[in-house]
């Protein structure tokens, strides 16, 4: 999904209204259960744009040592994951940005790294459930702005942003969470020297470049018709989500450190914004951010746009200053 003009976005949301009816889907997703759904306005889901797997997610992706990596410059932004006896992996949003889905196992624990560029939310999630192991792909649907994720299993629609299904067989299933963040690679590198990341997909797509130039100064999102969050905050400031609280990132960025809550969140400058310049290793410094307990150990948390937070958990609690 490329980043189109207004004009071009209008006339697909205008689009998008007159089909959303699951009858009219029905063609398209014959394995879907449409009479099972915790959507309670079939309006909110929308098409992005591109039909499904048009967006194609990556399933068991080559993995190369950290070492070996070249193309990847220093400020760029990771999804770091680490889980306990493994090496530390991370996966590069240059990837990220064209699938969104990465389908992946480290050592025994399958698990879905996503990005939803239109959210800027990067989540990790185990692909286990009592059905059994999960295949995610992109399902070219929008719901507030956020990626509309299936499974290639039951083909049930999952909510990106809140790992949960929404429509078909899995829904109300939760995806449990995976402790990961977003950090620029000379932070991977430097902290590990030993670590993998995933190596460039063999598709033609312009790795390295943003699609998205300029959203996350845009005053409004993509196909959004929500509410706008309160307190004046501004609908693309980056929030850190931990549960149902969100710290604004640039009050993170003002302290470096905060304890509250009773969760650690530090911040530290050297990290570049994939959806700010042309490039994603020359876009703005936004910094990095590690979430965690009062013990050292990692927390699950986004860091996502103020209006999808809104969106998402609408009675949440905005960690405006000092609790």
């Amino acid at each position: 999904m490329a980043f189109r003009s207004f004009l071009s976005i209008a006339l697909i949301w205008q689009a998008s209204l007159t089909v959303a009816d699951p009858k009219l889907w029905q063609h398209e997703w014959p394995q879907t259960d449409f009479s099972r759904s915790s959507v309670g306005d079939w309006s909110e889901i929308l098409s992005g744009g591109p039909p499904r797997d048009g967006i194609p997610a990556l399933n068991d992706p080559e993995i190369i040592q950290a070492s070996e990596e070249v193309r990847i410059s220093a400020r760029e932004p990771v999804i770091t994951v680490e889980i306990a006896g493994q090496a530390a992996r991370a996966y590069p949003l240059r990837y990220l940005t064209w699938h969104e889905i990465v389908n992946d196992r480290i050592g025994g624990v399958p698990v879905a790294v996503t990005f939803c560029p239109l959210c800027n939310s990067a989540m990790t999630f185990d692909r286990r459930t009592r059905t059994g192991v999960l295949t995610f792909g992109v399902s070219g649907k929008l719901r507030n702005s956020d990626m509309v994720m299936f499974d290639r299993e039951s083909e049930s629609w999952w909510q990106q942003a809140i790992g949960q299904g929404i429509v078909g067989e899995m829904t109300g299933v939760k995806l449990k969470t995976l402790p990961s963040w977003m950090e620029s690679w000379q932070e991977f590198v430097a902290r590990n020297p030993k670590g993998l990341v995933m190596a460039e997909p063999a598709y033609n797509r312009a790795y390295g470049r943003n699609p998205y130039r300029g959203y996350d100064s845009s005053a409004r999102p993509f196909l959004y018709n929500g509410e706008i969050p309160p307190h004046g905050i501004r609908p693309l400031a980056r929030v850190v989500r931990v549960g149902s609280r969100a710290w604004p990132l640039q009050r993170l960025a003002e302290v470096g450190e905060l304890r509250e809550a009773g969760v650690v969140i530090s911040w530290r400058a050297g990290q570049a914004s994939a959806l700010d310049s042309g490039h994603i290793g020359k876009g703005r410094d936004v910094g990095s951010i590690r979430v965690r307990d009062g013990q050292g150990q990692d927390l699950a948390h986004d860091v996502m746009f103020a209006f999808a937070f809104h969106a998402f958990w609408p009675e949440g609690r905005w960690m405006l200053s000092a609790q």
